[in-house]
C-alpha cells in the first residue's frame, strides 16, 4: 500500500478504542496525527505518547465536534501548527441507547449532532486545509445499524444512515477539489462505547455465533480499512460505504 509519509491526519475521538487503533495505524503508515478528544485528556496524551514512539508528530485537541464553534477553533489551532490538513478520519460517535417510544427530543438532537452534523461542518472546515496540501482523504465510520434495525438503537441508527447519505454527497461536490470521501461501517465491535449496551454480552455472543469469518470484527479490522481509502489504491472508490464485518450483514 501507498506510503502515507508526511501526511497529516485529524481522527476525532482518536484517544480510545476505534479512534485510537486508527490513530496509531496511520501512524505507522508515517502520519503526523491530531487527536481530538472531548472529555478525558489523559488517554488522549497517553495514546498521543504511543503515537510519538513511532517517529511521528502528534497533537491532541479538546474539542466537541457537536459544537460548530468547537468544531471552527479545533480546525483554527490545526492550521496554526500545521498550516494544512490530508486526512479527516470522522470517528467521534454517541448515542442515546433507549427504546424508541422513549426518547426525547435532547436525544435525538445531541446524537445526530455528534454523529452526523459533524461530518458535514467538520468537511467544510478541513476542504480550504486540504486544498493547501491538493487534496484529501475523508473517512467516516458507520455501523451496521445504519441499514439494519437493533434493539434500543434508534438516534444512533438514523444519525449513521444520515452519515452515509452525507459521505454520498459529499464524495460528488468534493472529487473537483481532488478530495474523496468514503466512509467504513463495522459489525459489533468489542470496545468501551459497548459497555453502554444493556444487552453487550448477548450482542457480542451472538455476533461470534453468526460471523461467516468466525470471530466478531477487531478494530484494527476497521482501522486497516481506513487506511486503505486513504492510500492511492483507494483512488477510484467515491462515496462508499465499505462493510467491515466478517459477512455477518449477509445473512439477513
Amino acid at each position: 500500500m501507498t506510503s502515507l509519509n508526511g501526511k497529516i491526519a485529524l481522527v476525532t475521538g482518536g484517544s480510545r478504542g476505534i479512534g485510537k487503533t486508527i490513530a496509531l495505524t496511520l501512524a505507522d503508515k508515517g502520519c503526523d496525527i491530531i487527536v481530538n478528544f472531548f472529555r478525558n485528556r489523559k488517554p488522549a496524551e497517553e495514546t498521543a505518547e504511543q503515537i510519538r514512539a513511532k517517529g511521528v508528530r502528534c497533537h491532541v485537541i479538546k474539542a466537541n465536534v457537536g459544537d460548530l464553534e468547537k468544531i471552527d477553533e479545533m480546525f483554527s489551532e490545526i492550521e496554526s501548527i500545521y498550516g494544512g490538513l490530508d486526512i479527516l478520519v470522522s470517528n467521534a460517535a454517541s448515542g442515546v441507547l433507549l427504546p424508541l417510544m422513549e426518547l426525547k427530543e435532547n436525544h435525538w438532537d445531541w446524537t445526530m449532532e455528534i454523529n452526523a452534523k459533524a461530518l458535514l461542518f467538520s468537511a467544510q472546515r478541513a476542504v480550504p486545509l486540504m486544498e493547501k496540501r491538493r487534496g484529501g482523504r475523508i473517512v467516516s465510520l458507520s455501523s451496521l445499524g445504519s441499514m439494519r434495525v437493533l434493539e434500543n438503537y434508534t438516534t444512533v441508527g438514523v444519525s449513521k444512515a444520515a452519515l452515509e447519505a452525507l459521505t454520498r454527497y459529499l464524495a460528488v461536490e468534493l472529487a473537483p477539489k481532488n478530495i474523496i470521501v468514503n466512509a467504513v461501517s463495522g459489525g459489533a465491535v468489542d470496545t468501551d462505547a459497548l459497555t453502554h449496551f444493556p444487552n453487550r454480552e448477548q450482542l457480542l455472543e451472538e455476533a461470534r455465533k453468526r460471523t461467516p469469518a468466525g470471530r466478531i470484527v477487531e478494530p484494527q479490522d476497521l482501522a486497516n480499512a481506513v487506511a486503505f481509502l486513504c492510500s492511492d489504491e483507494a483512488w477510484m472508490i467515491r462515496g462508499q460505504t465499505i462493510v467491515v464485518d466478517g459477512g455477518v450483514s449477509l445473512l439477513g
